[in-house]
């Protein structure tokens, strides 16, 4: 990892071995013990997490800090386990979605919440600094296990439900660390079955990220059996994404409105990212509720969801927010949320039958330059129109439809995203941000 940033929009993460690697885990452990007496500390099942881990809590150790070890787990399982164990801080050992050649590590607050910007920097300038404050042999701290994380993870879920008809739920875990989930619908009383059960950070079942596209033989199998619905989850299960009875993959976009139309009523809002499509305002406005726009990344999110009047929040790539709950991204309380609506409003067919979709665009530019790029871009694009947002990226409200453009926080590429309610309309507006993106990246 380079002295750039550490941190992108959801921790620290990158090619093990060049961008991340055991010496930077044991500069993290050093610089998080100058302000955490005790650690929880877990890691999903990629292949490298485990010397990950060990140099983390070597750091963390050796200034003076208590580690709690986790091992494989959920990172909402290590996220969750801070308060429970009256910890200061939490660390996951995780890439979350992203291929098995990665890693990273993500902080947690012992609210549930990622760490967020003033945190970071605390962090960032303690370690270009070196600021460390080693102990002496007989001052270092300890490191111990507790194998009872899951279960209270497991408790804590069931608690926060109330199912009455238990439905059919299939659940492909995607060969990462989620079997929380499976664990906690069958206490709720749901008929499981798994697919990628078996946790394996290569991830040969299927890529990491539940996109629709990985998660075909999910649809497949829901489809064929009786089934109620299908739930997948990422590497670590921070997200969750959904299939209804029919086979059909449930977009980001409708499954955040069903979430968010559940969970507000008139007046309340809903914290969503400046990405999310105008499905969900529209489904909030019959409620008599609105959205609130946060910058992407579920810590900007969750921070959202703590203010007054903010009843959930939700990211399209699959982060539920539940502020009563917990702060963290909890693929698992999702998937149990999820079927507790099914089993007190019906089929999910039907649900997502009631919201209005419309036709939104996506792609994605390589910009190795791209804050050169945004620069130069965003400039143009406040001069030549008059609903700038510039929250996050460059956002543009066409009155019948919108654009967004903005710079990845992990990698090196620019993200458009363009919607409209009519779709020649839609195709118009994204044309028009390609074409800014290409213009602005080609510009010596």
């Amino acid at each position: 990892m380079t002295q750039r940033d550490y941190f992108g929009t959801s921790g620290i993460r990158g090619r093990v071995g060049t961008e991340v690697d055991a010496d930077l885990a044991l500069t993290v452990g050093r610089a998080l013990a100058s302000e955490a007496d005790r650690v929880v500390v877990g890691r999903d099942a990629r292949t490298t997490g485990a010397t990950l881990v060990d140099a983390l809590a070597a750091g963390l150790t050796e200034c003076g800090t208590d580690v709690i070890d986790v091992g494989v787990a959920s990172t909402p399982t290590v996220a969750r386990g801070i308060a429970a164990r009256d910890a200061d801080a939490g660390v996951a050992v995780t890439a979350s979605h992203n291929p098995p050649r990665d890693n990273g590590l993500k902080l947690w607050q012992p609210s549930g919440q990622a760490y967020d910007q003033s945190g970071q920097d605390r962090l960032v300038e303690r370690i270009r600094a070196a600021d460390f404050v080693r102990q002496p042999w007989d001052a270092f701290g300890t490191r111990s296990t507790w194998t009872e994380a899951q279960a209270a993870h497991v408790e804590a879920i069931v608690e926060s439900v109330d199912v009455s008809d238990p439905p059919s739920v299939v659940v492909d875990l995607g060969n990462g660390a989620g079997g929380v989930s499976v664990e906690a619908l069958q206490s709720i009383g749901c008929s499981v079955e798994t697919l990628n059960a078996q946790p394996d950070g290569r991830f040969p079942g299927r890529p990491s990220e539940p996109t629709a596209e990985n998660c075909s033989t999910l649809a497949a199998t829901v489809a064929s059996t009786d089934a109620d619905l299908g739930i997948a989850h990422d590497g670590d299960a921070d997200r969750m994404m959904a299939v209804t009875e029919d086979g059909e993959f449930v977009s980001g976009d409708v499954l955040l409105a069903l979430f968010a139309r559940d969970a507000a009523g008139a007046g309340d809002r809903v914290a969503v990212p400046v990405d999310t499509s105008l499905l969900v305002a529209d489904a909030l406005a019959d409620a008599g509720a609105e959205v609130v726009r946060t910058r992407v990344g579920d810590v900007f999110v969750a921070e959202r969801t703590t203010e007054e009047g903010v009843v959930f929040g939700g990211e399209p790539s699959g982060a539920w927010i539940f502020p009563d709950d917990t702060l963290c991204p909890d693929g698992p309380l999702a998937a149990a949320k999820l079927v507790e609506l099914v089993s007190r409003v019906g089929s999910l067919a039907a649900q997502v039958d009631s919201i209005e979709r419309y036709p939104i665009r996506r792609t994605t530019f390589e910009v190795p330059e791209k804050a050169a790029v945004m620069e130069r871009l965003t400039a143009a694009v406040s001069d030549d129109y008059d609903d700038v947002d510039t929250l996050d990226g460059v956002r543009v409200d066409l009155g019948d439809g919108w654009f967004l453009v903005r710079a990845s926080g992990t990698e090196p590429r620019i993200r458009v995203t363009a919607e409209a309610r009519d779709p020649d309309r839609a195709d118009a507006v994204f044309q028009t941000a390609r074409t800014l993106v290409e213009t602005h990246r080609d510009a010596a």
